[in-house]
């Protein structure tokens, strides 16, 4: 570990935040952080009691009628300087996101600019939260549409995108007033912690936002969700952990934002320009080493292209340099842990052994440190495990197919619905692919379609709620009616 690094993981907080003071969890309890790259712990930190979670709960409960009567422009204002601290120190979030998660360091640049993106787009909202005023139809009273906050929100974020998915989730919820409680990832806790100090160097209340890391997502969870004072759960992860939240805080009847799994699809037509399908593949497919709700996961390409296809992904990917995040031009750094790695493999086993043909990589590679080789299958069969399953790795499956009809049942033969991709030079075709495709984004002949203006979102067993654009504040709002007689 080199001196720089030594002194950036010297300046994160190794406490939980709560209240506005940094302190030790119950019992002084501590878990360790690791380096996917090497495996070697970078920093051990609290490990949170559902004790402690409840605690940090009860700050932002004290905390939130003080923080919703706050002026929006204040508010606004808090956001603001939170973006413009972030930027002074991108260099810091993005090497500290590589040694927790092990992104590259270029790609971990970019996480920091759109993670940013969110807290300038909500200090612009905070300020134009509105209603309605006007004579009801019978004449016979005004009526006054508002929205207040929410209230006590609880968040849980998954490790891949440690920093963005902190600020896509806090940044609307404080624009709108809302306090806050997160749980940031067992995995990759130490940007979030990170983050906080620059949310209080930017004027934000004690209580207002807490933070409570844990190796026990669960039991501190619980009882903050089951806890009566709470009104919003927003989670990010697995389609399976979210129904269980769904389940538990339906008791309450919670408002809640889920951003589950997705098993995207990428759809490529004989009339597609090669060349930007190609550049979209690489984008869509290897960002983040492929762990991503938003990857493609089935590219679904026309018969008659298929072939070259195939071929020009394969001589990019066969040329892609992996190695740890923070080296020069590594464009795929390690999977998060064995797990991810193991699960990789036997998806790509399974399509093997069901007739698909391996174009390039397909193999773990030795340690230190959890990587796979960037792989191309192709000629993928139905019923295999990689056209179902989430890959969340760099691992690019091609199926074919004959005709539009074919291509859209093909997109649609999944439970998750989160996004697509389509490449087409045909205007009236990608207009039916937006009418067709069961999902809540798509990609017209582009990579990446993120973006803090625009609705995050998915449909079916990908999610319910949206956040970012003018619908993400709505999430952390609650419309009230008055009848003023006329």
């Amino acid at each position: 570990m080199t001196s720089r690094e030594q002194e950036l993981l010297g300046r994160v907080p190794t406490q939980l935040f709560i209240g506005g003071q940094w302190t030790d969890a119950e019992g002084s309890r501590t878990l360790v952080v690791r380096d996917p790259a090497t495996g070697d712990v970078i920093r051990e930190i609290a490990d949170a009691s559902p004790a402690d979670g409840i605690r940090a709960l009860d700050a932002a409960v004290a905390a939130q009628e003080a923080w919703a009567a706050t002026a929006p422009r204040e508010r606004s204002d808090i956001l603001r300087r939170a973006f413009d601290l972030v930027q002074a120190h991108k260099e810091d979030l993005a090497l500290l996101m590589t040694l927790e998660m092990g992104k590259p360091l270029a790609e971990a640049r970019g996480e920091v600019v759109y993670g940013g993106e969110f807290l300038r787009w909500f200090s612009e909202e905070a300020v134009r939260i509105s209603g309605r005023y006007g004579l009801n139809p019978e004449g016979t009273g005004r009526m006054v549409i508002s929205q207040r906050p929410v209230g006590p929100s609880f968040f849980i974020t998954p490790w891949n995108f440690p920093f963005a998915m902190a600020t896509r989730k806090i940044a609307p919820a404080l624009a709108a007033g809302c306090t806050v409680v997160i749980k940031p990832p067992e995995l990759t806790p130490l940007t979030t912690l990170f983050f906080t100090t620059l949310l209080v160097e930017a004027g934000l209340p004690s209580g207002v936002v807490n933070v409570v890391t844990t190796s026990s997502s669960s039991s501190v969870s619980g009882p903050i969700i089951s806890d009566p004072r709470l009104r919003k759960l927003s989670f990010t992860g697995s389609t399976g952990v979210g129904q269980k939240l769904i389940s538990q805080a339906a008791e309450g009847v919670l408002r809640v934002s889920m951003e589950l799994g997705g098993n995207a699809p990428f759809v490529v037509f004989e009339d597609a320009d090669l060349d930007k399908a190609v550049e979209g593949a690489l984008l869509a497919k290897f960002r983040n080493i492929g762990q991503a709700c938003t990857a493609a996961n089935r590219f679904i390409v026309h018969e008659s292209v298929a072939a070259e296809f195939g071929r020009r992904i394969a001589e990019k990917v066969g040329a892609m340099k992996v190695g740890r995040g923070t080296e020069e031009g590594v464009q795929i750094g390690p999977l998060i842990d064995d797990r991810a790695v193991a699960k990789a493999q036997e998806l790509v086993t399974d399509a093997v052994e069901r007739g698909a043909t391996v174009l390039v990589g397909g193999q773990a590679l030795d340690g230190p440190g959890t990587f796979y080789e960037p792989t191309v299958v192709d000629g993928v069969v139905p019923g295999s495990a990689i056209l179902r399953e989430e890959i969340f790795g760099p691992v690019l499956a091609i199926t074919t197919f004959t005709d539009e009809a074919e291509a859209v049942r093909l997109a649609n033969d999944t439970e998750y619905g989160l996004v697509s991709y389509v490449f087409t030079q045909d205007l009236a075709r990608g207009h039916r692919m937006i009418d067709q495709l069961e999902t809540g984004m798509m990609g017209l002949n582009v990579g990446v379609v993120s973006n803090a203006a625009a609705p995050f979102g998915g449909v079916k067993q990908s999610g319910v709620g949206r956040e970012g654009g003018l619908e993400g504040i709505n999430e952390y709002l609650s419309v009230k009616y008055t009848l003023i007689p006329a």
